[in-house]
């Protein structure tokens, strides 16, 4: 008859193994998911949600189940690019704008800039001023990027290897979007009165009546 020559090696490695752990119950689980967005003020991906979390625990299934037990609420899950956040219901937000104090509005050149990158993305700065048709001020861009609606995104694989510039989450959080596919048509944006009607960008090249200001200074004060 032989004998086991580490008899302790089963219950030794019983112990360590995580499986024998059981994740809390999902209910528990959603309890964990709505504390963290609640208390994070940017949003979190699911691989942080889990690396929160006990073992085992399934944040995406939380997520989803949180959703549907907000919708019609005053406040939504949702997603935000890759990650997720608790905000105000969309159609509630009118409630909020006493809080929010707006001093200063970006100027045309930096909206234009902006819709182009959103539109277009990833794309150079030449590609930019293709589109508009006007050179593109590095004020405008660095404005851009301090208020973290862009970023630098890949070189491109063409002579030179040019910078790209891609749009933020924080881009996408603060307009509300999941993704960039999400943004508005042309033809929505200006039957909003958000763009003039003007020639589609590529298609023409843009009045740029305010170009040396503008592009010096990104921001214009609000008007009396």
């Amino acid at each position: 008859m032989t004998s086991d020559p580490n008899p302790n090696s089963s219950s030794e490695n019983d112990v360590d193994d995580p499986s024998l752990f059981e994740a809390p119950p999902m209910a528990e689980q959603e309890r964990m998911v709505e504390a963290i967005l609640f208390a994070t003020a940017d949003p979190v991906t699911l691989r942080e949600l889990a690396g929160r979390m006990p073992h085992g625990c399934a944040p995406d299934q939380a997520i989803t189940n949180l959703r549907k037990r907000y919708e019609g609420r005053g406040i939504n899950v949702v997603r935000v690019g890759d990650a997720w956040a608790i905000r105000t219901a969309s159609d509630l937000g009118f409630l909020m704008q006493k809080e929010t104090v707006e001093t200063r509005k970006l100027s045309r050149a930096a909206i234009e800039t902006l819709a182009i990158i959103a539109y277009h993305q990833p794309v150079t700065r030449a590609e930019i001023e293709e589109i508009r048709g006007v050179s593109v001020s590095r004020g405008t861009i660095d404005q851009l990027i301090e208020l973290e609606w862009i970023r630098f995104g890949r070189r491109k694989m063409t002579p030179g290897r040019p910078i790209t510039f891609v749009v933020t989450p924080g881009f996408l959080d603060h307009f509300g979007l999941e993704t960039a596919r999400d943004l508005p048509g042309l033809k929505e944006l200006r039957s909003a009165g958000l763009l003039e009607s003007r020639p589609t960008p590529g298609l023409g090249q843009i009045d740029d009546e305010d170009t040396t200001s503008d592009q010096v200074d990104m921001f214009e004060p609000d008007q009396p």
